[in-house]
């Protein structure tokens, strides 16, 4: 067809060479049909908040109480390395040097409509929320999360940006999300665009590796027990820890390691190097949170495994100097501190930009498997299994509660299909 001819059919008029875009179209094209708007288009929400109060959730059915076996490492008798193992008073127990009940973590916020939406922060996230949040949301629409989040951020600067104060924004944010999710009859994995994985494949953090194993966990971090502080017969005994555990496992299941912020760089390049011929996936918070430059060392220096961190890292700016110092592998941030899920959906496409995985620390606590059902760059999630010496009932509800599955690899669970993020608790 010639030009002319073309241009005689076509209801797009001819195109300059210069822009590249059509300069007109024939009015009398057909148009495209339109669909209808959705019966929710045009509608704004209308909840407002009118309460909010800490509270102290208990589940709807409480588990028997019992006593765990003897030597579990659950019980607190067991030592694990930890910053102050290096001081004899308290090395034997996290019990002696951490701070006492700071009041309750959960949040439950209230709207006009009798719906309620609970989140869980951190330690002293009660104080802030009390203090200051509250005059900041009292009459506000839930469904603003993201100004809110701002707002909340914004104030709080001048004497926050990491620990208690973002533990705070945390169970506020969780808490709006949870009513958002209620409101809308659908679970939050829903909202964060659905699923990415039929199920999430899941690993077990403690050393009883032998009831971890028996349960069906092919993925096992084990707390590291000695630190600098027990010299070289303490790094022999973590890596005889290690050895067993492997033993036990086989050589096609993971092995990662809980660190707690307790080495040094010296002491992880040793302890690294000893534990080459057992194939450790990771090692965990080496050194304290704020050492990016030794973090992106060891990142460097150690190819045997992955070093990882994040746990106790707050906001996109935390994560972002995890980045510029290469400093770790993959990232654990911790849902319930590091600014709640509208946070961490920051810190995972910041992750996400640059091929790094997100597991996040604690992930099957809260709204944790939401997250990482639909994230595609979160692979994992952590489990704590009930410490062993329980009656059937325990562990069978832990199976019901987590829609927990076996494969070949492993234990796989789901989160629930309940609305908002399908809490089952009871508020006094």
């Amino acid at each position: 067809m010639k030009r002319r001819q073309f241009l005689k059919t076509t209801s797009v008029l001819p195109i300059t060479a210069t822009t590249g875009f059509p300069l007109s179209v024939d009015v009398q094209a057909e148009p495209f049909p339109v669909p209808p708007p959705l019966a929710f288009r045009e509608e704004r929400s209308t909840l407002k908040i009118t309460g909010v109060r800490m509270v102290r959730p208990r589940p709807k059915r409480p588990l028997p109480e019992y006593t765990p076996a003897p030597g579990s490492w659950s019980t607190g008798g067991v030592e694990v390395a930890n910053p102050m193992s290096i001081y004899p008073k308290y090395k034997a127990k996290r019990e002696l040097f951490m701070a006492d009940d700071l009041g309750p973590e959960a949040v439950e916020i209230t709207t006009d409509k009798g719906i309620k939406g609970i989140g869980f922060g951190g330690p002293g996230a009660g104080f802030v929320i009390e203090k200051h949040l509250t005059k900041l949301l009292v009459g506000e629409d839930p469904f603003d999360i993201e100004r809110l989040w701002d707002t909340m951020w914004r104030s709080t600067l001048y004497y926050g940006r990491k620990g208690l104060v973002v533990h705070a924004i945390s169970a506020v944010d969780l808490a709006l999300w949870d009513i958002v999710g209620i409101a809308l009859g659908v679970p939050i994995y829903r909202l964060l665009g659905g699923e990415t994985k039929p199920r999430i494949p899941a690993y077990c953090t403690g050393n009883d590796s032998e009831q971890h194993v028996k349960f069906g966990f092919r993925k096992l971090k084990l707390a590291i027990p000695y630190g600098p502080a027990d010299g070289r017969d303490g790094m022999k005994k973590n890596v005889d820890l290690v050895r067993r555990t492997r033993e036990l496992l086989g050589p096609e299941g993971e092995i990662m390691l809980d660190c707690w912020m307790a080495f040094t760089e010296r002491y992880t390049l040793d302890l690294a190097e000893m534990l080459e011929p057992f194939r450790v996936y990771w090692m965990e918070e080496c050194l304290p949170p704020d050492d990016y430059a030794g973090f992106g060392r060891l990142n460097a220096q150690i190819r045997s495994t992955r070093i990882v961190t994040g746990e106790h890292e707050y906001t996109r700016y935390g994560f972002r100097l995890l980045l510029e110092y290469k400093a770790a592998s993959i990232w654990q941030p911790d849902m319930n501190w590091c600014g709640g899920l509208t946070e961490l959906r920051y810190i995972s496409a910041l992750a996400a930009a640059h091929d790094i995985p997100v597991i996040p620390h604690g992930g099957w606590r809260g709204g944790g498997p939401h997250y990482i059902l639909a994230a595609p760059n979160a692979p994992w999630c952590e489990m704590f299994l009930p410490p062993p010496g329980g009656p059937p009932e325990v562990y069978q509800r832990f199976e019901e509660e987590n829609q927990i599955t076996r494969g070949p690899d492993g234990i796989y669970m789901r989160p629930p299909d309940r609305p908002g993020f399908g809490w089952e608790l009871v508020t006094d």
